[in-house]
């Protein structure tokens, strides 16, 4: 890689280690934040691979990069970039690695499954999920463990259902992605990985000609019909399955900040009518994720904020930095229920933009209006410095959320 990056004769910017430390709570990253004022462009070292890479962190940097095919996802299987992950092992068919027009190719066979249509099918079933998790905790009594009780079990069952998980399966496949997403060590997240595709290859044969609007029918459906590959269907349906980790952890974040931040409850629980625009704030605010997610490669020399990104040179993306940018949201730090507008990245941006938005908001929506409106009073049943947080992860929020409320 070339050191002679800027555009101004100057020095390209330092290269800073990024350690990923567990972080309890929902404060901002130090790291990030200190990279943040050290200009929109800087450069990382992450705890595994190789090298360093550049990251955008501006809001409008961060956006164009996601949306230029001159920054690769696919190029990034073809060598070692730094990266947060100890494990390694980009598949043929993930959506995550491809760039158009292979993206389109290979969405297209579940794009069915996560339209407005297909969710609006999927609610009812989905909120007689969550009635039956919380008819349970309303009739044990307080306290209860929302984590344990409601939110791991709820996106659970929902992206099982949507997938067509069976309901044999379902602890096992869990089990599966709740380690992959963990940073326990390459050896543990491979173990996971290869067990739960094998798993993922055996029923998508299964269903080949099995007609259904479940994911896995309509992957085994495509490979029948020529229009993917067998490798491609397993390593698209893979990141689909793990998703409903982000859903729990994500939500569980927004709970606790509700119920340390009496002003935001209220506000909940005065106008139903009005939450969307305050969980799109949340959404914004939360700290999702430990560090950043996936690379990309520049494809050609780019100009970006006064730096020249070489070809061949790895990226990252923050979203989470993107979100607290001052220039797009005035006082960015605070959590504001009438911020308007809130153009937030929670869910990324351009072609790579999260399959599973809608599905997402939907059972975010659910959660929230369902145990607010069912648990009167709900509030912390210990001391907000005693909720423990997950570590080791790259995604974060809470271990455990130990609840109370007027039964």
């Amino acid at each position: 890689m070339t050191e002679e990056t800027t555009l101004t004769g100057q020095a390209p910017p330092p290269v800073r280690d990024w350690p990923t430390s567990d972080l309890d709570g929902t404060d901002f990253d130090p790291v990030l934040a200190g990279l943040m004022r050290e200009g929109p462009l800087t450069r990382i070292r992450l705890p595994f691979g190789e090298g360093w890479a550049w990251l955008a962190t501006r809001h409008d940097d961060v956006k164009l990069i996601t949306n230029d095919p001159r920054f690769s996802r696919a190029e990034v299987t073809r060598r070692q970039v730094t990266r947060m992950a100890p494990n390694f092992a980009p598949r043929p068919g993930s959506l995550a690695w491809a760039d158009q027009p292979d993206h389109n190719r290979l969405r297209k066979p579940v794009a069915g499954a996560f339209t407005v249509s297909a969710m609006k099918r999927l609610r009812p079933r989905a909120q007689e999920i969550l009635d039956e998790l919380v008819d349970g905790v309303v009739r044990d009594g307080p306290p209860a463990d929302l984590i344990e009780r409601v939110l791991e079990p709820f996106p659970l069952t929902v992206v099982s259902e949507v997938m067509g998980v069976p309901a044999a399966d379902r602890e096992q496949v869990h089990a599966w992605t709740r380690e992959i997403i963990s940073t326990n060590g390459a050896e543990a997240a491979g173990r996971a990985k290869e067990g739960l595709y094998g798993w993922i290859r055996t029923v998508i044969r299964a269903r080949a000609n099995t007609p259904g609007e479940d994911v896995y029918s309509m992957l085994g459906g495509a490979v029948a019909r020529g229009e993917i590959s067998e490798e491609e269907a397993v390593g698209l349906a893979g990141p689909l399955q793990i998703g409903g980790e982000a859903v729990t952890h994500n939500c569980g974040q927004m709970l606790y900040l509700l119920l340390t931040r009496p002003e935001l409850m209220e506000r909940m629980r005065a106008r139903p009518e009005a939450r969307g625009p305050v969980l799109d704030e949340l959404l914004r605010w939360i700290p999702h994720r430990s560090s950043v997610g996936l690379a990309r490669i520049a494809l050609e020399d780019v100009e970006i904020a006064g730096h020249r990104i070489a070809a061949g040179e790895p990226v990252y993306v923050s979203y989470l930095a993107a979100n607290r940018d001052p220039a797009v949201f005035p006082d960015p730090d605070r959590i504001d229920p009438d911020r308007d507008p809130n153009p937030h990245v929670a869910f990324g941006n351009g072609p790579h933009f999260c399959t599973g938005t809608l599905l997402a908001r939907l059972q975010t929506e659910l959660l929230v209006d369902t145990l607010l409106d069912r648990l009167p009073g709900l509030r912390l049943a210990v001391p907000a410095e005693e909720v423990r947080w997950r570590h080791r992860t790259m995604i974060r929020g809470p271990r455990t959320l130990p609840v109370t409320w007027t039964a």
